[in-house]
């Protein structure tokens, strides 16, 4: 896993997410991986940015997620390019439903826990502030305290 500088050829976003940085840098991940080890790497590679940096990726997926996520560091935009979406959050201990169609986005408050269901096949973008990421298992129960931190991680 490495930040590329000045990519001038076309990226995929399903494959190689783009931090964005301090500066105003934007630095394709190539070799990212939703793998521990990868992931770990991306966060200390992308450290200095602190609260402030960014992953922007797209997901493709169909059905409910199987796990809670939260990000105290910074807002997460979620934004349906195809299919339908529904995000489910716990702010402040009350649950909120959002449905998305696509070109609709919704964003989903630092820190709060949430998941995105997926209607059938959908794609999202996402921008995500990933320091300090945390991830819990889905259960039929809300989630009410971190399981772990994993860095970035899919909504």
């Amino acid at each position: 896993m490495r930040l590329v500088n000045h990519e001038r050829n076309a990226i995929d976003l399903r494959t190689t997410p783009v931090h964005l940085g301090l500066g105003s840098r934007a630095n394709p991940v190539e070799g990212f991986a939703w793998d521990p080890e990868v992931l770990r790497a991306h966060s200390v590679a992308v450290a200095a940015d602190g609260a402030e940096g960014r992953t922007v990726a797209i997901f493709d997926g169909e059905g409910p997620c199987d796990h809670w996520e939260r990000h105290p560091a910074g807002d997460e935009l979620v934004v349906c390019l195809t299919g339908a979406v529904t995000v489910i959050r716990d702010v402040d201990g009350v649950p909120e439903r959002v449905v998305l169609g696509p070109g609709e986005a919704t964003v989903n408050p630092a820190g709060a826990w949430h998941v995105v269901d997926m209607a059938g096949r959908a794609s999202i973008l996402t921008i995500t502030a990933g320091l300090g990421t945390d991830h819990r298992p889905r259960t039929d129960a809300r989630p009410t305290g971190p399981v772990g931190t994993s860095g970035p991680q899919a909504p």
